[in-house]
């Protein structure tokens, strides 16, 4: 089924020039185990019930990211299936077309879907502590849900009239959802299926308007009021103690009940968190960080499959309510969920030996504790949530996706005979006609990693093979290096010499070769990003020289001053002023070197020379004295807990001009004084690409508020793609501001070849860096 168009999606903004799916594409088997107690990081610190006021979406960066994103109708029905999603179902049924008909019998034959029992409502309904009753809305919603798409698909009316008293027995009925902190997940999971269910049944005749208002005023006031608060507050515990799941069941509810009640304040608080929230179910944090070929490691999966498998599916549901409003969610960053649900989709699956893959993995950690490997309980776990994920991905979008692929064969058809947190059959609701056109591979990157280009790109769900290529410029020739089959994880490794290094790959597809219109590019040996002398006398640009316009500004009370040796610095009295770079400014660095040096006028605990996030969640900080009393370089996705830490002996000096700068080589990191190394860590694995698109880039500040501002100089920030050798450190911190050595030569267009005349680098501006 080809993307919806603009007019279908939100009829109310289709005069804008860009829709707002192509404005975010721009920016950027086991036993079941159906109802998940507690689903871990339960805390029962107190939490007052939230709302979700009025809001203007904004992007990571702090811009508008939806042109119209408070105002405009929704389409309806549009909570996951959309009209055309039904008449298809009802076709392709109606034609006897597999896999169609094989989810059309799953869902008639579920115990569920038979007609004849009355609904049973509870007034209060509780889930988790004493008097726990919450298994009877399990039944009822599910089956709900099931007696509206048979009837959606069928025509039969009996159906239609089953979930309308369904759907009108507890709207009348219920008052309170209560309970511990599993009030949440009931509000989350249980609402979103609510509002699914009565979705369907918007517009039937014989439901009536009346009937339709009490179940919005029911969603409203006892489940959307507690995924806002859930998501505002997290039951008044840690970010990091609830594990993603948790986040994403309060999204579907906020969502799926922001939909069904025309509320666009609450649907666009469920689409700004998963964008930019701080808690694991955002985007950025359920998947913890990206492996070579797109293997998302998977936040939950580092806890049990289970989980893990819950979690991918409500992302899957959350996209695609959003697809069907416009919104296109799914290609967030490159399409991370699809790199998280292909991790999540291996760890389930087994080679040709009937042995289990072996998934690279990250040392993870947070307030539950520290892991080190993919969780083996509950492995496999034959959760019937890939159809969604797959269908998009791969018959939608035409890419490819072989882990979700193969576990959606293994489901298929999906159904639910007793689960609770899913719909489920999605084999009948989700599957779209196979693609057939080969496409180019797409979201291409290349980084430098241990000294090495580290490509990965996604490919195309029918190809043949593809074919990795490089030139020495990026409108030049391209020599084949590789021909990787089309099930090979999408990855190469490639380590072409000192320069610069042009990449792009092809799909091979029935004699056709489509060239990807990507062009990755990088520099071996060294290449200056960032040049800032921080040598102004006046106004509050910071102007970066290297070429790349990424220039900074000084913010509050920052100003310029005498500086070291040589020409001004940039001063900053500890209170309100630092220097903001610019946005994303280390976002394409595998190995890197920043450097800089720093007068620091009084030492204070855990203040910063430099700090690199997007808030307190994810970043990369230099740490004059921290609360162990040295310096330290660290780099987090999961606060504090989770920081990997490269510590010095002892603190930063103070009253004295010091050259300080970190380096990172594949997972070596060092830390450097005055040119020497005094402090290395060889297992960081959080190179700055995997921060992602960072906009709090900040001089003398830290991401943490209460954490004290900088108060001292600093001049000539240098940031680096490659990590610049010992020998190299070493002339760098020599050098004189404004000068050079008296032992190295002057620059010339036939000396300037490598690093290790960085010195020189002001004196000749026409060298490539």
């Amino acid at each position: 089924m080809p993307s919806l168009p603009r007019s279908s999606a939100a009829p109310a903004m289709a005069h804008d020039p860009l829709s707002r799916r192509t404005l975010m594409y721009r920016l950027g088997a086991g036993l079941l185990l159906p109802v998940l107690s507690g689903c871990g990081g339960s805390d029962d610190a107190g939490a007052g019930a939230g709302d979700a006021g009025d809001l203007t979406l904004k992007s990571a960066g702090g811009g508008d990211l939806l042109s119209k994103a408070s105002t405009g109708s929704f389409s309806h029905p549009g909570v996951a299936h959309s009209a055309a999603d039904f008449t298809r179902m009802k076709t392709q049924v109606d034609n006897g077309v597999s896999p169609w008909t094989s989810g059309w019998s799953a869902l008639t034959s579920s115990g569920r879907a038979q007609l004849g029992r009355a609904p049973e409502p509870l007034v209060t309904v509780i889930r988790g502590g004493e008097g726990e009753n919450f298994r009877a809305i399990v039944e009822d919603v599910q089956r709900a849900y099931q007696f509206a798409l048979c009837w959606k698909v069928s025509g039969d009316t009996r159906y239609a009239d089953a979930a309308v008293a369904y759907l009108d027995a507890w709207s009348s009925t219920m008052t309170t959802l209560t309970g511990n902190s599993d009030r949440f997940l009931a509000a989350g999971l249980y609402g979103y299926q609510w509002a699914m269910a009565g979705e369907m049944m918007r517009g039937y005749a014989g439901w009536s308007s009346a009937g339709l208002a009490a179940m919005q005023q029911l969603l409203l006031a006892e489940f959307q009021s507690k995924c806002s608060d859930f998501l505002d507050n997290h039951n008044g515990s840690n970010i990091t103690n609830y594990w993603a799941n948790w986040d994403l069941i309060a999204l579907c509810g906020q969502m799926a009940i922001g939909i069904f009640c025309d509320r666009r304040d609450i649907y666009n608080k469920a689409l700004d968190y998963y964008l930019n929230g701080r808690g694991n179910g955002a985007a950025d944090h359920s998947v913890y960080c990206i492996h070579p070929g797109y293997l998302g490691q998977w936040q939950e999966l580092a806890r049990d499959n289970g989980h893990a498998t819950l979690s991918v599916g409500l992302s899957g549901l959350l996209c695609e309510m959003a697809w069907q409003q416009g919104d296109d969610l799914y290609s967030h960053r490159n399409n991370r969920l699809l790199a998280g649900a292909e991790y999540v989709a291996k760890a389930q699956l087994t080679d040709s030996n009937g042995v289990y893959y072996t998934l690279p993995f990250s040392r993870y950690v947070n307030r539950q504790g520290t892991f080190t490997q993919v969780s083996e309980s509950g492995r496999p776990h034959l959760r019937a949530i890939w159809e969604c994920i797959y269908n998009h991905y791969a018959n939608r979008k035409g890419l490819s996706a072989p882990y979700a692929r193969r576990m959606a064969e293994r489901v298929r058809p999906e159904r639910n005979e007793w689960g609770g947190d899913m719909p489920s059959f999605g084999t009948l609701t989700f599957s779209l006609p196979p693609a057939s056109a080969a496409v180019a591979p797409s979201g291409l990157t290349a980084y430098v990693t241990d000294g090495e280009v580290l490509l990965s790109w996604w490919g195309s769900a029918v190809a043949t093979s593809y074919l990795v290529q490089r030139s020495a410029s990026a409108n030049g020739s391209f020599t084949t290096l590789a021909t990787l089959g089309s099930d090979d994880t999408r990855t190469w490794t490639d380590n072409p010499g000192a320069g610069q290094w042009y990449y792009r790959v092809c799909t091979v597809h029935g004699g056709q070769t489509l060239v990807g219109t990507d062009r990755a590019r990088v520099h071996l040996a060294g290449e200056l990003r960032l040049d800032m002398t921080l040598n102004q006398t006046s106004g509050t640009s910071a102007i970066d020289t290297s070429g790349g316009a990424r220039h900074g500004s000084l913010m509050g009370n920052a100003s310029w001053t005498p500086g070291h040796v040589a020409g001004h610095a940039v001063a900053f009295n500890g209170s309100t002023g630092h220097l903001a770079l610019s946005k994303g400014v280390v976002e394409d660095l595998g190995d890197f070197t920043i450097a800089l040096w720093v007068h620091w006028n009084t030492a204070v605990t855990n203040t910063r020379i430099f700090d690199f996030g997007s808030g307190d969640i994810a970043y990369m900080c230099l740490i004059p004295r921290d609360g162990n009393g040295v310096m330290s370089f660290r780099v987090t996705g999961t606060t504090y807990f989770g920081e990997q830490v490269i510590s010095h002996t002892a603190p930063l000096s103070t009253g004295t001009w010091v050259h300080v700068a970190v380096t990172l080589k594949g997972r070596v990191g060092t830390l450097y004084v005055n040119g020497t190394a005094v402090g290395s860590n060889a297992e960081i694995d959080l190179a700055p690409f995997q921060l992602g698109s960072t906009h709090q880039n900040w001089l003398g500040r830290s991401q943490y508020p209460t954490d004290p501002y900088f108060n001292g100089k600093m001049q000539d920030l240098e940031i680096y793609s490659g990590a610049l050798a010992d020998s190299e450190m070493a002339s760098l911190s020599t050098r004189i501001l404004g000068g050079r050595p008296q032992h190295l030569l002057p620059c010339t267009q036939a000396s300037v070849r490598a690093p290790q005349d960085i010195w020189n680098k002001r004196a000749c501006k026409s060298r490539p860096w």
